[in-house]
């Protein structure tokens, strides 16, 4: 390779050979293993390296690694491992057959580049002959996923991941998505052509849409698309969170009467009644009218299994009297400096950390954006970093994490029309689960009305309808009016009613609660004010929490309980 480049596959190499391995060799010994085998294999060349790709392969450790380390192009671009395509490679008759046997013809593995080799599969571990489905953006080989004789999968290590054929729906006005290879081979052999898979399948509750993100501008101008996922359960959240994403509007549904997915309905009923399977998908339900049939899948599980159980933080004594459902918003109050938003922080750390929730924060009390996002790392961490672990391995990985899941919404004047615009576009593009307002009275609504609680009305009503129709957890801090000092010196804690338009907080807001420090004690204590529902929590509950200031978390505390009387 010529040592001028600074350039592979438009990432600026930042350094050249970062393992100081011998120049121009293509074979050689592994940085990653070879100081740790036995002394006598200790310089065997087990590694092939490929200057040209910027990687290395190890035929011992089966690890494939990067030669030169490079610049980000963006603050939020990643720099991705890219397999060679050299690995594209036609199926046997043995491999074919099996596809034959699935309804595949040979005219659509090829037309699809699905090709077959050798991997090192993790679940057995050992090297097993695998099925190739190789991931192509343009002309770029972005991805490829490994399938053996036992169904076991995997991606290529360190790979974007995108959709399967994202190629194919470029010049259409509409698209299918569909949850696996398979599917799309199916509809291939019916002649659909402008079918994608998801890379990885459904998780129940996943909303780690890392593949639609990195994609989402093949969506722009669809007016119509189908969503043909599996009938199970992780299919259909996984179908929610796509019309969440991309908008009811122009999203339709598909039934296959019965069939798992699309591969099951091809055997089954062949491939022209396949096609007018799609033809007859009908449209996500009118937003705003609901009729018995749009809700019977929701009535069944109600009537079988009762409430469903709320979202939590993962801190013991908070869950237990404190839980919520998406679609809402939740009222944070407490007087000024009491730990609100170190609280909300914590909030949406365990959200992220229990269910993968994305956040974004208007929190133009919060800046500068690093000191907040420092904040957020202590937490994501559990400690404070050392100035000695900057670009190390953990401050790498909980960076990107941090990069990835924490969205920082940075405006002159916030304005709430303008932070809600924002926040439905990081919906689409980014898959938020929760927005933080703090503080509401520095989000102002443009047309703000002199009536105070009309005001607080019209505010909390947009917050509420932004987070019905993008199913999106809504938290508001807001602080209450001046407060005043009891007969003992302590100062009174608020109320809901203590903010600025105190009965509308009240009203509107499905739960609340108080974030209230006690100097003397040392500890915070959190309050329920409000929950709309009784399953998701208890009116009056207290979770007492000590500070712990290297994290910049909240441990719970045990208070001593008041001595029984002799009556007792």
């Amino acid at each position: 390779m010529n040592v001028e480049t600074t350039e592979i596959n438009g990432f600026l190499i930042d350094a050249f050979n970062q393992y100081d391995l011998e120049e121009g060799k293509t074979q050689g010994t592994c940085p990653l293993c070879s100081s740790s085998r036995k002394a006598s294999n200790q310089k065997t060349k087990c590694a092939s390296y490929d200057w040209e790709r910027g990687l290395g392969t190890c035929h011992n450790c089966n690890t494939t690694f990067q030669l030169h380390t490079y610049q980000r192009k963006g603050a939020s671009e990643k720099v991705y491992v890219r397999p060679g395509v050299d690995t594209i490679m036609k199926v046997d008759t043995k491999v074919e057959e099996w596809f034959k046997s699935r309804g595949i013809s040979k005219t659509t593995l090829d037309n699809l580049r699905v090709s077959e080799g050798k991997e090192w599969m993790p679940q057995t571990g050992q090297s097993e002959n695998t099925i190739r489905f190789n991931y192509f953006m343009g002309d770029q080989l972005i991805n490829i996923k490994y399938r053996d004789g036992r169904k076991n999968f995997k991606l290529f290590k360190g790979a974007e991941k995108i959709f399967y054929n994202i190629n194919s729906v470029v010049g259409y006005d509409s698209c299918i998505i569909v949850e696996g290879e398979m599917d799309v081979l199916a509809f291939h052999e019916a002649g659909v052509k402008n079918v994608i898979s998801v890379p990885n399948g459904a998780t129940l509750n996943s909303n780690n849409l890392d593949y639609l993100d990195n994609c989402i501008d093949y969506f722009e101008d669809k007016t119509k698309i189908v969503l043909a996922v599996d009938a199970d359960e992780a299919g259909q959240s996984l179908r929610q969170e796509f019309i969440r994403r991309l908008g009811a509007e122009v999203c339709f549904l598909v039934d296959f009467n019965g069939c798992k997915d699309a591969n099951e309905y091809l055997l089954e009923h062949g491939p022209k009644k396949l096609i007018k399977v799609i033809d007859s998908a009908i449209q996500v339900p009118l937003e705003g009218v609901s009729t018995l049939k749009d809700v019977e899948d929701e009535l069944k599980d109600f009537v079988i299994n009762g409430f469903k159980p709320g979202f939590q933080i993962g801190i013991d004594n908070f869950d237990k009297i404190f839980s919520t459902y998406t679609a809402q918003f939740i009222t944070v109050t407490g007087i000024p400096s009491s730990g609100k938003s170190d609280f909300v922080d914590q909030m949406v750390v365990g959200y992220n950390k229990n269910y993968q929730w994305k956040t974004a924060f208007a929190s133009p009390e919060n800046h500068p954006v690093y000191l907040h996002a420092h904040k957020l790392m202590r937490k994501v961490w559990g400690t404070m970093p050392k100035s000695s672990e900057i670009d190390g391995a953990k401050w790498k990985e909980v960076t990107e994490h941090v990069n990835d899941n924490f969205f920082f919404i940075d405006m002159d004047k916030y304005n709430l029309d303008a932070v809600l615009r924002k926040g439905a576009e990081l919906v689409k593009r980014k898959g938020i689960k929760c927005l933080v307002i703090d503080p509401f009275n520095k989000v102002r609504q443009a047309d703000a009305s002199g009536d105070v609680n009309v005001y607080t009305l019209e505010y909390l009503s947009k917050i509420e309808v932004f987070a019905k129709k993008y199913d999106v957890l809504v938290i508001v801090v807001a602080h209450p009016t001046k407060m005043y000092k009891d007969k003992e010196g302590k100062m009174e804690e608020p109320t809901m009613y203590n903010i600025k338009g105190g009965g509308e907080w009240y009203d509107a807001s499905y739960h609340g609660l108080l974030v209230h420090r006690d100097y003397e004690a040392k500890t915070t204590k959190v309050k329920v004010l409000k929950v709309k529902f009784q399953n998701l929590g208890e009116n009056g509950a207290e979770a007492h929490f000590t500070w712990e200031p290297r994290s910049g978390s909240y441990i719970p505390a045990a208070v001593a309980q008041d001595s029984p009387m002799p009556w007792d």
